[in-house]
């Protein structure tokens, strides 16, 4: 009640001002930040009635929504009990306050992009002596040049793939080109590498390549094209026909590439060319990038948490996302002619660029791009949200096959899977699971590091894993995933399994759950009591959801298991170094990269760790080179189950 009448001062006292508001709930975490014009307008639209005065007895509830608003602004709203307002003096302003804020706070109501912390970008070593071009989901090394996000890692393999043919820098990995072996790899004679390693190109060549590839993910291609040229043209005037061969090939492909696009005309220049569209939950924003007049390449993007929000706010929201991510922001951002120019979010990327960007509408083949945008937004959310209605449909035919099967009261709202993985009698790890309405839900995945250590014994070890999830289910202040009692639960296994997984739950004195085996080789269910397993229809729903969460499970135990044996094996060869404490650990493990990389170096590489006195080396190159002893850690002969 008193964060009721507190949440009624605050809504009474929001002024008419633009700015900022933020949207906290009871343990002060952040649900929403918004901007707007007029604060008090905008903040009381939320809720059901204008607000009366604070000691008026008869005022509505602050927690009730408007009535007829989308269901997560009423799941947002009985959440709200605190408010805060910021005050600015444009709404320019309040849109880099509120930018800002959601970046700090990423709060679960706002607009964000769907998987956004695994967007794949091209990175380039630009810290390394012969730089790598390759893929990858992070972008947090400063002296690495990165290109992206892009929507897909199918888009990003196909682009490394291309770049790899006409610009073939080493593919291999590590700070240094080359093998053990110093002899050139298959890719040299494939053509997919130069073999910088051998010397075959010189430093400065190879840094030239590395130049055009960084021109070439640019969208610089008309410059591209006249320096290829310029090339060929030398080259052949010095009689180097080879060489010159080599850059008629690249200025062919990069010419070819440029024709392929939908082409554009050089008035064009560089801008993007963003499309919304929005179907109940769904959201979509298309990017089209048209560099030095190409049109380039094209992006779709599907949004979260969108608040029936109107189409200019999640491109805003979208747009403080992506150029937040993206590795150059462009001087022109063209947008659907229905929601026009954006000044607020125009003095936004300026900010971030260092130099003017135009967010508006656009004539002639910047207005066409725009429509093609749209056009492409509203197909891409038609087909997700027919792809979520055959899902849901699935999901239900699934979960009334099973509820059948198994004779449930109901079907299983939420089903719980185990599985053991180890390595031998070590690094054993039991996973846990969780699909509610026959979808996962990975914020309830748990994994337990078994404490069993009487050798290799997958039952007692699923006997323990039952034990411990089954006896914090009436802890009080427990977590939500092993609070909530599942409908199902799904051991990967036979009967010896399910047997041991049943005792388990028995000595945590679990309540009345189906619990069902699942084996692997025929798919055969294995249910407590009933010796003949059962064999559902191989193109059955209920099967398919079946072992789609016992591969879920098998593929999160081996993740554990992995991230364990990795972690004792790397105790077990850098922290046993002799002379070597965090400091020196860290430093020659960035040296070298990997820990079989340091046990495979010679005593003049370990003399080389800056910062590794000549003395500790050579005790380090003695301890990893001495003869096995009884005391050494064994090698484990068998494989992860």
């Amino acid at each position: 009640m008193a964060e009721i009448t507190l949440l009624r001062e605050q809504l009474g006292a929001v002024p008419d001002a633009p700015g900022v508001y933020v949207y906290r709930d009871a343990d002060d975490r952040v649900l929403y930040v918004g901007k707007a014009k007029s604060l008090r307008r905008r903040v009381l639209s939320y809720f059901q009635a204008p607000l009366r005065a604070p000691d008026d007895a008869a005022a509505p509830d602050p927690m009730t929504a408007r009535a007829g608003q989308h269901p997560k602004i009423d799941d947002m709203v009985g959440r709200i009990a605190r408010l805060e307002t910021i005050v600015t003096a444009t709404e320019a302003e309040a849109l880099i306050f509120e930018a800002n804020l959601v970046k700090r706070h990423r709060p679960p109501f706002n607009v964000k992009l769907r998987d956004d912390k695994s967007y794949p970008y091209i990175a380039i070593s630009l810290d390394e002596e012969y730089p790598r071009v390759y893929f990858t989901r992070e972008q947090h090394k400063r002296e690495r040049l990165y290109f992206g996000p892009f929507s897909s890692a199918s888009k990003v393999r196909e682009t490394l793939s291309l770049i790899g043919r006409i610009f073939p820098s080493r593919p291999c990995e590590g700070p240094e080109p080359g093998r053990p072996s110093g002899v050139p790899c298959l890719d040299f004679h494939i053509k997919r590498c130069l073999a910088p390693c051998v010397g075959y190109i010189s430093r400065e060549d190879y840094r030239a390549l590395i130049d055009q590839t960084i021109a070439f993910l640019s969208g610089r291609y008309r410059g591209l094209e006249d320096e290829l040229e310029t090339q060929m043209r030398g080259a052949a005037g010095a009689q180097q026909y080879e060489q010159a061969a080599v850059f008629r090939d690249r200025l062919g492909a990069v010419r070819h590439l440029m024709e392929r696009q939908v082409a554009a005309t050089d008035q064009l220049g560089t801008l993007d060319v963003l499309g919304v569209a929005i179907t109940g939950d769904v959201a979509n924003v298309q990017v089209m990038q048209v560099r030095d007049g190409v049109l380039s390449d094209r992006h779709s993007f599907f949004l979260e948490a969108v608040l029936d929000e109107d189409p200019a706010t999640v491109l805003e929201g979208f747009a403080i996302e992506y150029y937040a991510m993206a590795m150059a922001i462009p001087p022109v951002v063209i947008v659907p002619r229905a929601i026009g120019a954006l000044p607020t979010l125009s003095a936004l990327l300026t900010e971030r660029r260092g130099a003017r960007t135009d967010v508006r509408t656009g004539r002639g083949d910047r207005e066409r791009l725009a429509v093609m945008a749209q056009r492409n937004a509203e197909l891409a959310v038609d087909q997700e949200r027919r792809r979520h209605e055959r899902n849901r449909e699935r999901r239900r035919e699934a979960l009334a096959e099973l509820q059948v099967a198994f004779g449930l009261p109901a079907p299983p709202i939420r089903i719980e899977c185990y599985d053991i993985s180890n390595l031998g009698d070590s690094y054993a790890v039991a996973s846990m699971v969780v699909f509610e309405a026959g979808a996962p839900s990975r914020s309830h995945y748990r994994h337990f590091t078994m404490r069993f250590d009487g050798g290799q014994n997958d039952f007692a070890r699923m006997q323990e894993a039952l034990r411990r999830r089954f006896a914090r289910l009436q802890e009080p202040d427990n977590d939500l995933s092993f609070g909530a009692q599942p409908s199902l639960v799904v051991i990967d296994g036979g009967k010896g399994q399910l047997s041991a997984a049943l005792a388990g739950m028995a000595e945590a004195v679990a309540p009345e759950v189906a619990v069902i085996g699942l084996a692997k080789q025929r798919e055969e269910i294995f249910r407590p009591g009933i010796s003949r397993p059962l064999l559902l229809p191989e193109a059955s729903a209920g099967l398919r959801l079946l072992t789609q969460i016992r591969d879920e499970a098998h593929r999160f135990a081996l993740r554990h298991h992995r991230n364990a044996r990795g972690r004792g094996m790397t105790r077990s060869l850098i922290d046993a170094l002799p002379g070597v404490g965090p400091v020196r650990r860290k430093a020659i493990l960035t040296h070298f990269g990997t820990p079989d990389r340091v046990a495979r170096a010679t005593r003049e590489e370990l003399e080389g760790v800056p910062g590794l006195p000549p003395k500790v080396a050579r005790e380090i190159w003695e301890h990893l080179h001495r003869a096995p002893e009884a005391d050494d850690v064994p090698r484990a002969a068998a494989t992860p189950q």
